[in-house]
């Protein structure tokens, strides 16, 4: 078996208003071409973005991790980390663990509104 590709990375949300605001409104994101309702599940959704050739897909059809930090996590590449910094601060999202520098990047580990965790990352050579 080959594996070519990440199809999709899934993170559950309890709130889909809620979620929207913060990938939307505090992430910046938008919609890919799957934003609606799914079909014969009436009130549960499935909402894509597109990710520099990846998508993210947000969904209230399962339950999130929580703060549990068990799950599902990814990376999110930012041109300007100590900007993100600020947009998270101002935005009031919950951090996991404040600036962590290693050789080879920088990151910050925050939390969506329903606890599951997202890395904003700057490689130092990019």
């Amino acid at each position: 078996m080959k594996i070519n590709e990440i199809a999709f990375v899934g993170y559950p949300v309890t709130d889909v208003q809620r979620a929207r605001g913060f990938y939307e409104g505090v992430l910046g994101l938008s919609t890919g071409e799957y934003d609606e309702e799914i079909k014969g599940m009436p009130g549960k959704y499935w909402i894509e973005y597109d990710i520099g050739g990846a998508t993210l897909a947000i969904s209230n059809t399962w339950e999130p991790a929580g703060q549990s930090q068990k799950g599902p996590s990814m990376a999110l590449e930012v041109e300007d980390l100590d900007e993100a910094i600020e947009k998270m601060k101002s935005s009031e999202v919950d951090f996991v663990s404040e600036k962590i520098e290693t050789p080879v990047c920088a990151f910050i580990m925050v939390a969506d509104p329903d606890g599951n965790p997202l890395t904003i990352h700057k490689r130092k050579n990019s």
